[in-house]
């Protein structure tokens, strides 16, 4: 790192500042009106713990509530230095996301309903501490979204994309196969790109570390596209050389052996590898600590167009209240 972004203009504090004072009361309305959120939407939550805890493709989002508590830790210090000042238009916003929750409950569609459902939260969070504390807090409230599992959509076409990798890598390397759709045949047996092996779980995952990455240790979005390009394209290739592995071995060891090997290898260690190089392989580039991603607390006090926006506040007692009662309203909507 250059001499300069570690520099501070003064000693570091013997210990680590505390969110008192001035934030308690903000922090207990937002409590409250979070519950009142999550009581509302519990179907929706529910639905997503279960994703979470039970399918393995998402098992990696029980991670996502730890790395934004830590993000919000880093932050911990330039929020400290703010007194929470209540944003009120935010309300439109909580309400504009209890709609889409709505909607995603009266068409049956869980995605967008637990979309709605984090959205509120998120919304909540802003309108209830500020959009200073809200803009200092983008990266963790933006990782929120990760809590949503998605990733379902896409498994047909990586199934189609498997197979075509897997394929002409089984002729580069020798053997006799042909492919029907996502059906492959070879002297060995039949092999069958099924949705477990679509390689979701790995591209999901990748793509919410890839986030994490590019906003904490890049600067320049041209690295940071990069990366993300990377994120995507990477495991996708990668889930398609392991499929042909799969396929290659099973010439020398029998189909079955071959299968049990590669969900060992590609559940335990395969990802590990791939997601170590590619960190050690931008490891170069990085430019920047994790503890100094997004805007300074001091940069935003330039902000001209905030303080103005600032006006339009409310007492957090008020903003908390409107958001429980836009939850009664929301709960009342369920019984029409």
């Amino acid at each position: 790192m250059p001499p300069e972004t570690a520099m501070l203009s003064a000693a570091p504090p013997a210990q680590s500042p505390r969110l008192s004072g001035p934030w308690r009361t903000p922090l207990a309305w937002l409590a409250a009106a979070a519950a009142a959120l999550i009581a509302v939407t519990a179907q929706a939550w529910g639905a997503m713990l279960h994703q979470w805890w039970n399918i393995d493709t998402y098992n990696h989002l029980l991670l996502v509530p730890l790395i934004i508590a830590w993000l919000v830790a880093l932050k911990e210090e330039d929020l400290a230095r703010l007194t929470p000042r209540s944003f009120a238009p935010g309300l439109l916003v909580v309400a504009a996301a209890l709609g889409v929750w709505r909607m995603g409950e009266g068409l049956g569609i869980n995605l967008v309903a637990q979309a709605g459902a984090v959205g509120a939260l998120q919304a909540a969070a802003v309108t209830v501490l500020g959009l200073r504390v809200g803009l200092l807090l983008a990266l963790p409230l933006g990782m929120a979204c990760f809590l949503v599992p998605f990733g379902d959509e896409i498994i047909p076409p990586l199934q189609f994309v498997t197979a075509e990798i897997a394929i002409a890598l089984t002729h580069a390397s020798g053997v006799a196969a042909r492919i029907e759709g996502i059906n492959i045949h070879t002297p060995a047996g039949l092999f069958i790109v099924a949705e477990a092996c679509s390689g979701v779980k790995f591209l999901v995952a990748m793509v919410t570390i890839g986030v994490l990455v590019v906003f904490t240790r890049f600067t320049t979005w041209r690295r940071r596209a990069a990366f993300l390009a990377l994120c995507v394209v990477v495991p996708i290739l990668a889930n398609g050389v392991r499929a042909w592995a799969t396929i290659y071995i099973a010439q020398f060891i029998g189909a079955e052996r071959a299968s049990g090997f590669d969900h060992i290898v590609y559940g335990w260690v395969f990802f590990a590898i791939v997601v170590a190089a590619m960190l050690a392989g931008a490891w170069r580039w990085f430019e920047r600590e994790p503890e100094d991603f997004g805007w300074k607390s001091e940069t935003l006090a330039g902000w001209k167009w905030l303080t103005l926006a600032e006006a339009y506040g409310a007492a957090p007692r008020i903003a908390g209240l409107a958001i429980i009662g836009l939850a009664g309203v929301a709960a009342l909507s369920l019984l029409l």
